[in-house]
């Protein structure tokens, strides 16, 4: 299982449309709206790099309003 966070620049004025386009996708299980440099960050869980590759592919880059993304790959986790 692959856990990666992805950071969403999106045009100006679209945040709540791109954030319910991504909302029940089902790879994202935590989608957030943030101030800042970045408008909205996701969650993403994935099989492999593979599906990493689909989702940004398939999902993201067909969303209109999205400008940016950035992709960070978590390696480790302590909770």
């Amino acid at each position: 299982m692959i856990e990666a966070f992805v950071l969403v620049v999106v045009k100006p004025g679209t945040e709540e449309k791109v954030y319910n386009a991504l909302a029940g996708e089902k790879h994202i299980k935590e989608i957030y709206r943030v101030y800042g440099e970045y408008d909205i960050i996701l969650r993403v869980e994935v099989e492999n790099i593979g599906e990493l590759d689909r989702f940004h592919d398939e999902i993201l880059r067909r969303i209109n309003n999205i400008e940016m993304t950035e992709t960070l790959i978590a390696s480790s986790y302590r909770g």
